[in-house]
């Protein structure tokens, strides 16, 4: 409940000069606990529900529509072909790489020719962002994360996501939504929780949450036996679903270790998942045969077609190293406590520390170089004591700071000049605490200009397919890896390896890497 009534109490930033995203991102410092609890409750509510009301035999629609005619006769459908942009760019855009683009199109088109309609038209985006996720909007659009294909280990398992999400589109659910409620009251949601300029709209309908994007548990039931069926039927492991449902079930106790850490469960966070939903997927996969004997898994190519692929941060959005948020294109970069978790997003970098301590950072265009004192005192911060307003210089470059409080939260702003950027901090600790100063002076003494070569020495982490060589094993693997500092349990998570596995000359796995 501390996490809640912080997420509600940090309204400091409020300036029309910023973008509405800026205005909002305050409400982002307890995401994380949020999400976490969101998975708990997914994990935990369905179970019941899926064995009260899972139907063993359940057909697709006998009249699959096509994208012109469900964008006819649905309004949603046409308004997720409008809100397609904001989806994008709320992910990070697309990723483009032709390579894993026409690894997704290979699969995509295999499932497509089995489909209940092979004529239907789908719009498969990957996304950029490390999150994990996919889903269907009406219309036929199909969305994967880059996250989700550096965590699948085959092109069946590609193939199980996307098939599961192509049922919804086959089952006509798009328009069994329409039938379940009036179209005014479609409208109104959409205005309020879309079209809204608040953030908060275009986070719920990028995290899978809203209801264009949303379908109901028994919705969800038949789209997997869509999927398993499509799966067999292409000629793909079948029982790929049931076994990719596994790996995101490792991935969320990896997570989990870490109370702090990024969730980036979107995909259990707007799926439903059990050990029952596993079971019948395996049900369902056994009309095929018996696991291990039919199908094929695809994991030469799809191997050959993720190595390479981006693994976390994207260059455009700065990279955190451990402690450290660097980024090359701005040229800057800043360190935080030894205990605090960075948590980099679009719209800002975020960072949380022990007794509910958190740490906002952005950067705003400087056009009219304005002195920063008056730039600190012009509106934006909520609370501001003008008394406190000093000018300093952080590493050489003009800044100014300030104390602000609001509710229950005592507030450091520190603004730094840098070129034709004003850099922003804001850090926040409970009233009245004595971290306040302390923490924002690593900041302030941390923070500074990349060298030349600081910036061009800096790569974005990468999945690298290597083949094992004679006297390699998991333990020699793992510590290839980058980027973390759990790298035996994330090597054996990302290569869904089960305890006691081991690995043999030959082999082909994935390592991060620079």
């Amino acid at each position: 409940m501390m996490r809640r009534t912080r997420l509600d109490s940090l309204t400091t930033w409020k300036s029309p000069a910023l973008s509405s995203d800026a205005i909002s991102a305050p409400r982002r410092f307890a995401r994380r606990l949020m999400l976490l609890s969101a998975v708990a409750m997914a994990l935990n509510g369905c179970q019941s529900l899926i064995e009260q009301s899972y139907q063993p035999n359940i057909s697709p629609s006998s009249n699959p529509q096509i994208v012109d005619e469900v964008q006819k006769n649905d309004p949603r459908a046409a308004m997720g072909a409008r809100e397609h942009p904001r989806i994008v760019a709320s992910y990070g855009g697309e990723y483009k790489d032709a390579k894993t683009e026409r690894l997704v199109a290979r699969i995509a088109g295999a499932l497509t020719a089995v489909s209940e309609n092979p004529s239907q038209s789908y719009r498969i985006t990957i996304l950029n962002s490390p999150a994990i996720n996919a889903f269907a909007l009406p219309g036929g659009y199909l969305y994967v994360t880059r996250g989700l294909l550096a965590l699948a280990n085959d092109a069946s398992e590609v193939a199980a996501v996307l098939s599961h999400e192509m049922g919804h589109v086959t089952a006509n659910h798009g328009i069994e939504r329409q039938k379940r409620e009036e179209a005014e009251v479609i409208a109104s949601r959409v205005v309020a929780e879309v079209l809204s300029s608040d953030i908060a709209g275009k986070q719920a309908l990028a995290r899978g949450k809203l209801r264009l994007a949303a379908f109901s548990r028994q919705q969800e039931l038949q789209a997997d036996v869509i999927g398993v069926r499509m799966l067999g039927e292409a000629g793909y492991d079948p029982y790929a679903a049931a076994r990719f449902l596994d790996s995101m079930a490792a991935y969320s106790r990896f997570m989990s270790v870490d109370p702090e850490a990024d969730q980036s469960l979107d995909f259990l966070s707007s799926h439903p998942n059990s050990a029952q939903r596993i079971d019948l997927a395996r049900t369902h996969a056994r009309a095929f045969g018996q696991e291990g004997s039919v199908g094929d898994k695809g994991r030469d190519y799809y191997l050959d077609g993720i190595d390479g692929l981006l693994y976390g941060d994207s260059p455009e959005e700065g990279y955190v190293r451990g402690q450290t948020f660097l980024h090359g294109g701005l040229g800057i970069r800043f360190d935080v406590p030894t205990d605090f978790h960075i948590d980099n997003k679009v719209e800002a970098v975020m960072a949380t520390g022990p007794n509910d301590i958190a740490v906002r950072f952005d950067g705003v265009a400087d056009n009219q170089n304005q002195s920063l004192t008056n730039y600190i005192s012009s509106g934006w911060v909520t609370g501001l004591d003008p008394s406190t307003i000093q000018q300093i210089t952080v590493n050489g470059m003009e800044a100014a700071t300030a104390r602000a409080s609001a509710d229950r939260w005592d507030f450091d702003v520190t603004v730094i000049r840098n070129n034709a950027q004003i850099f922003r901090f804001l850090t926040a600790v409970p009233k009245g605490s004595d971290a306040l100063e302390p923490t924002a002076n690593v900041l302030r003494a941390s923070f500074r200009r990349m060298t030349p070569a600081e910036a061009a020495s800096l790569k974005p982490l990468r999945i690298r397919v290597v083949t094992v060589r004679p006297g390699e094993n998991v333990s020699t693997l793992a510590a290839r890896m980058m980027g973390t500092d759990r790298k035996l349990d994330l090597f054996k998570l990302i290569n869904a390896l089960p305890m006691g596995a081991a690995v043999s000359p030959g082999d082909r796995v994935k390592i991060i890497a620079e």
